[in-house]
């Protein structure tokens, strides 16, 4: 009996070194430093930029900084994210919308249930977690319902929890592959420090400082944090 379990456990050793090894391969061709650059656009070609609002603080500094940067524009399609119950963001998102017009393309609000509401205890929050991750690959993941809208481009953030979800959700779907053909969809991302963290990031911050294609932050003495933070003066 030990004979034949002998074999068998050595062809189970010899393939779960085998995935181990090409999920570290992959993993480490998916670092933010190992991306190939962004092809640039045609004028008129169809670009979709997902935006993740927080509450409260997150909200109002993101939606000042697509003010002032003209960001919206350069996209035909937009996808809002707010957690469940967040009317607040999402009225805040469609005020935009109206500023700006159809002229300026299309645009939808998705609802995901929350990653960790307020005071909820740490024994749940992992299965709001995985609950927040589902809802974040379904609206990553194009249905029928909004084909016209694709894989997302960009993925704009500024750290709220339910942002980190999202991010390591695009990073699971690029895993497999599952990013859009022909270079549509890469689904980059750039997260933007919040103006109110002065000294260090925050938990979403360093958590997505390792993944994200881009980090921004607003304060000069932040600069060249983790290696990656980049600091092009204050943005909201």
């Amino acid at each position: 009996m030990a004979l034949l379990s002998t074999p068998l456990l050595a062809v189970l050793a010899t393939i779960a070194l085998f995935a181990v090894q090409f999920a570290t391969l992959r993993l480490l061709s998916l670092a933010p430093h190992r991306r190939p650059p962004s092809t640039s656009r045609k004028p008129g070609t169809r670009a979709h930029l997902l935006i993740v609002l927080g509450s409260g603080g997150h909200t109002a500094e993101i939606l000042s900084m697509l003010r002032r940067s003209g960001t919206c524009q350069k996209f035909t399609h937009r996808t809002w994210l707010v957690s469940s119950g967040d009317n607040f963001s999402a009225a805040f998102a469609k005020e935009l919308e109206q500023e700006l017009g159809e002229k300026e393309g299309t645009y939808r609000i998705q609802e995901v249930r929350r990653a960790r509401k307020i005071h909820q205890s740490l024994i749940s929050t992992p299965w709001s977690c995985l609950l927040c991750l589902w809802d974040c690959l379904r609206v990553l993941v194009p249905s029928s319902a909004g084909s016209e809208y694709g894989y997302p481009d960009l993925i704009l953030t500024n750290g709220p929890a339910t942002a980190t979800i999202l991010v390591f959700a695009s990073v699971l779907l690029r895993f497999f592959g599952l990013q859009g053909k022909d270079g549509k969809g890469e689904m980059r991302t750039i997260y933007v420090e919040s103006w109110a963290r002065v000294k260090k990031l925050s938990l979403s911050g360093r958590l997505l400082c390792w993944v994200v294609d881009r980090v921004l932050v607003q304060w000069e003495q932040l600069q060249g944090t983790a290696g990656r933070a980049e600091f092009h003066g204050v943005l909201v």
